[in-house]
């Protein structure tokens, strides 16, 4: 009888990155199984049978994608002491470069693709809901801690942290999608201009 292939941890992310690279490169509607087991050096069979569905697999990888922004944003932001500083470098993150490499292009198409995969489907809802709630609280957590060292006006944390992000994300699609009179300077320069506006630290900027 044959034994049941391991499914390793270290396989299940090799898995995932690359569905995450095809659906980047293809897009979610694209996106095949065989494309991405070709991509894992590994069989199609072999990847259904460790995801069991298509829709499972591409659910994993989109949040997957997200979980891994949101470790690599996390590292990145204990380094730096004051909570402007951290403010600023989350908006610079989180804004496309004016620069645009397949790699910074590919992170916002799967974004873009959470989001309308998630019209559809209910469990990838839940999870865009509950990134979502991380992203704001993200956000929020920076302002308190900000507030009471004294960096940042006395306004609704929780509020400003919605407003904040929704325009983000308004933004940045527009960067995305090629908008000309959104470049990527300008998208990062409104933003930051609304929060120094908004929470009184530093200087607006003029886009």
């Amino acid at each position: 009888m044959t034994s049941k292939p391991k499914f390793t941890p270290e396989r299940r992310r090799q898995i995932l990155e690359a569905a995450v690279e095809v659906i980047a490169a293809k897009g979610l509607c694209d996106t095949r199984i065989s494309d991405i087991a070709e991509r894992a050096g590994t069989s199609a069979a072999l990847v259904i049978y460790y995801f069991h569905t298509k829709d499972r697999l591409l659910t994993e990888a989109l949040t997957f994608a997200e979980d891994r922004f949101y470790l690599q944003t996390f590292h990145e932001l204990t380094n730096i002491a004051s909570a402007s500083d951290r403010l600023t470098r989350l908006i610079e993150i989180s804004c496309p470069p004016e620069v645009r490499s397949d790699e910074i292009v590919g992170e916002w198409i799967l974004w873009v693709e959470l989001w309308s995969r998630a019209l559809r489907d209910e469990d990838v809802a839940r999870k865009r809901e509950a990134l979502d709630r991380r992203w704001r609280s993200t956000i929020a957590e920076i302002v308190r801690d900000g507030q009471q060292a004294g960096e940042f006006a006395d306004i609704d944390a929780a509020d400003f942290s919605l407003r904040l992000a929704a325009l983000i994300d308004g933004l940045a699609l527009q960067v995305v999608l090629g908008d000309r009179d959104v470049t990527a300077t300008r998208a990062r320069s409104l933003v930051l201009d609304v929060a120094r506006r908004e929470l009184q630290f530093g200087e607006a900027l003029t886009p």
